[in-house]
């Protein structure tokens, strides 16, 4: 049996409205029977996470994973941090980078890949409010002229 390529679970809309992703990053979540079952049933919110570096390790904060139903007494805290699996150069290469230059590193993606939760996470810049501006007024231009296209032809 064929596995699919990417089962894309949930994704950070919020993240590419407020920041300027410059790379892009796959890292393993660290995770518990309850929580994987529960993102395959897709009750998980990336909306408010982040990552952070603590003693070489990095982990995301914020990320909700919705208790299993069936799960009772094993369930975790929804909100708890959960440690990703990262290669310790990447890990201090994003940490440098986000302390240098005032980066964020925040998670853009969560997908089941092989049958394991992956996460992408993305090192990003935080867009001014006439960066999201711009942003906006460049989707309504090509709205409208695919709309003024599809009239004509």
């Amino acid at each position: 049996m064929e596995k699919k390529e990417n089962n894309t679970v949930a994704t950070n809309k919020k993240a590419y409205h407020d920041y300027f992703v410059l790379e892009k990053y796959e890292a393993g979540i660290e995770l518990f029977g309850t929580e994987i079952k529960s993102i395959r049933a897709g009750r998980v919110n990336l909306k408010d996470s982040f990552c952070s570096v603590d003693d070489g390790e990095m982990f995301v904060i914020g990320m909700h994973i919705s208790p299993y139903e069936m799960g009772n007494r094993f369930n975790r805290d929804p909100l708890r941090k959960r440690k990703l699996l990262l290669h310790k150069k990447e890990i201090m290469k994003l940490f440098g980078e986000s302390q240098q230059q005032g980066l964020s590193i925040i998670p853009l993606e969560l997908y089941i890949k092989n049958g394991r939760a992956k996460l992408s996470i993305g090192l990003c810049k935080g867009k001014k409010l006439y960066d999201k501006r711009a942003v906006q007024a460049k989707k309504d231009a090509n709205r409208t002229i695919e709309r003024e296209f599809k009239e004509r032809y």
